[in-house]
């Protein structure tokens, strides 16, 4: 494969999620695929959370094989790079999009879309939209959950790290002293909250209060704690970078998710979990949950899909009856060994960034060169 040069867009909205795809993909395409990688992103100082290594100054960096830039208006005049990524439909600089449009040839000009696990998403992947003014196409790319999707992000050796991280006895001891917390007791639930300030958290934390089974809540800074009582510790923890985040869901019993980024590793780490949705005022969110669910579910036995099912409904719905909580507990078993079936085959799919260099050289390859065009016609 040949290296390309990369220029991708991070517009981040759902703070860590959207920087966090955009930085596993980047770091994926430099580290295992060799691409020379642009990263444009308008918030550095949410970067630096996810990789302590980013600076938060808006001066050019290089970070894990990957250029890092500051995207600020009055955006640079700098030629486009070979192939241009679009995330999360953020809308590209209009002079940089004049720039694409000057280049002989032009940019692969991809727009990474949202996951989801909505039927509809099968026939959108890979689409080409014509530019309506100029001699441009954009095509839609899809992350998704089936062959026919452009699958996850998987780095190549993820599965491999878990695994060994799960047979070393003193791999978990070493996260929860590095975190400056015991050891789980022997009975103890140890679960990670990660949710938006809508999630029904005192609800939550109520029929954790009356769990037969005690639980540990782990949170981090960037979210409301629940107040502790009853069977419920609450430990606050410092917000992880990525790499030791993962580690946190291998470590965890049960992980609680928010948006896209923390929802994709908590299913590669083969974990019960509970999803929010970034919440939308039209409700969408809750077909998008409904997808996910009917697709996750199908192998489950009707009673644990059932708990479960419930259970995410009323944590998306923001108002949670406390007695979801002790069908979920009982199912936790099964819903475990059906968390590493699950990611067993979502490590079946292609992987995402993979993908992406397939598709994009397929159009590189047969780039016609073209008429280069008037400066009133780019106007």
């Amino acid at each position: 494969m040949r290296v390309r040069r990369w220029d991708i867009f991070c517009r981040i909205i759902d703070n860590y999620g959207d920087a966090g795809v955009c930085w596993r993909l980047a770091r994926s395409l430099a580290r295992e695929h060799g691409q020379q990688v642009r990263l444009w992103v308008d918030a550095l100082d949410v970067l630096r959370r996810l990789n302590p290594a980013i600076a938060s100054e808006s001066a050019p960096q290089h970070c894990d094989g990957v250029e890092v830039r500051q995207w600020s208006a009055p955006f640079p005049g700098i030629e486009p790079h070979d192939i241009v990524v679009e995330t999360f439909g953020c809308d590209l600089p209009d002079t940089f999009v004049a720039a694409m449009a000057a280049r002989n040839p032009p940019p692969v000009w991809i727009n990474l879309e949202y996951l989801s696990a909505e039927h509809w998403v099968e026939g959108c992947h890979r689409l080409p939209s014509p530019h309506p003014r100029l001699p441009l196409t954009k095509y839609f790319y899809f992350p998704g959950f089936t062959p026919r999707t452009g699958g996850l992000l998987i780095e190549r050796d993820l599965i491999a790290e878990r695994d060994a991280f799960r047979g070393d006895p003193t791999a978990a001891l070493s996260l929860w002293r590095t975190m400056e917390l015991p050891a789980p007791a022997r009975d103890e639930l140890r679960v990670s909250l990660f949710c938006y300030p809508t999630a029904p958290v005192n609800a939550l934390a109520e029929a954790w209060a009356r769990s037969a089974r005690p639980v540990t809540c782990l949170v981090p800074d960037s979210v409301p704690a629940p107040a502790a009582g009853g069977s419920l510790k609450v430990q606050p923890i410092p917000f992880l970078p990525q790499t030791d985040y993962d580690r946190l869901l291998w470590a965890c019993d049960l992980n609680f998710v928010r948006g896209e980024d923390s929802f994709v590793r908590a299913q590669l780490a083969a974990v019960p979990l509970v999803w929010q949705i970034y919440p939308r005022q039209d409700r969408a969110h809750m077909i998008k949950l409904k997808a996910f669910l009917d697709l996750y579910c199908v192998r489950l036995p009707a009673d644990a899909a059932a708990a479960l099912r419930n259970f995410c409904e009323a944590w998306n719905e923001g108002a949670l009856p406390v007695d979801l909580w002790p069908p979920l507990l009982r199912h936790l078993d099964t819903l475990k060994s059906h968390a590493g079936q699950w990611a067993g085959r979502l490590t079946q799919l292609n992987d995402l960034a993979a993908g992406l260099v397939e598709f994009a050289e397929e159009r590189l390859q047969y780039a016609p060169f073209k008429i280069p065009l008037t400066k009133q016609e780019l106007s």
